[in-house]
């Protein structure tokens, strides 16, 4: 995380919780430390890596909020299941839901993971959360802009697969929002463009040498995991955008 300042205003989530998806490292991470210095409590959610996850804890735990860390695989429905119940039991409610967790690159996974982890595994996370939602409450989904425009922009190959499933997955979530707003909560979507130093970043590098530098020479310039996990925690609390979408980044590439 870089030392640049604190996006939201210390105190401006006293009181409150949010639970973001993969927040053991990266973009969930970083997210979850802007959550904590607004004064919320925060669920840490893990696939594998537990000391990570227990590290982080500790570093957000100084900062006077309460910390929950829980490991889930998203994927699997017993597994999310008891997550919700383990933070119903610590909470009793949510304030904020972040689904910052994706993937699909990964070797070794199935073959229909990426659809499994970005699209499945998303609205089983919403619907076994939303009981634990209210008025109020605001739902953040956390995706790119090359999943996002998919439909007219093509992406590497590499990475088509994952965008494909993502905005399946942002699809199916946006069904949701007429029974959301009913329950008065809000749901945004967050875009950003390729993402320096994430995983994803390194796996298209790994299979497309160049790609991240080809595609930062596009853009002008390409957010870093802090920058761009700054948008994210900011999402939590600004106005609803229209269309239910906050874009971050230059989008001329994609919508040309």
């Amino acid at each position: 995380m870089s030392d640049s300042p604190a996006p939201l205003a210390p105190g401006s989530l006293a009181g409150k919780t949010a639970l973001v998806t993969g927040s053991s490292r990266g973009i969930g991470a970083d997210t979850a430390r802007y959550l904590a210095q607004a004064g919320a409590d925060v669920v840490i959610n893990y696939r594998n890596k537990a000391p990570r996850a227990e590290k982080l804890a500790t570093e957000l735990r100084a900062l006077g909020v309460r910390v929950l860390v829980v490991g889930a695989d998203l994927t699997d429905p017993a597994s999310v299941s008891a997550m919700f119940e383990e933070v119903a039991r610590e909470f009793g409610a949510l304030d904020i839901l972040v689904l910052n967790a994706s993937g699909g690159m990964e070797s070794g996974m199935a073959e229909d993971y990426a659809l499994q982890l970005n699209r499945d595994a998303q609205i089983r996370v919403l619907e076994t959360a939303q009981p634990l939602l209210h008025d109020g409450s605001r739902v953040v989904f956390v995706t790119s802009h090359q999943a996002h425009f998919i439909r007219t922009a093509p992406t590497m190959p590499e990475y088509e697969p994952v965008a494909l499933s993502k905005r399946a997955g942002e699809d199916a979530l946006r069904e949701r929002i007429p029974s959301l707003t009913a329950q008065g909560i809000d749901f945004v979507v967050v875009s950003g463009d390729m993402i320096e130093g994430t995983i994803t970043a390194t796996l298209l590098e790994r299979a497309n040498p160049g790609a991240i530098s080809e595609r930062r020479g596009a853009a002008g310039k390409l957010y870093n995991v802090s920058e761009f996990a700054a948008e994210v925690a900011q999402a939590a609390i600004d106005p609803v955008p229209a269309d239910n979408t906050r874009l971050v980044g230059d989008i001329s590439s994609f919508s040309a």
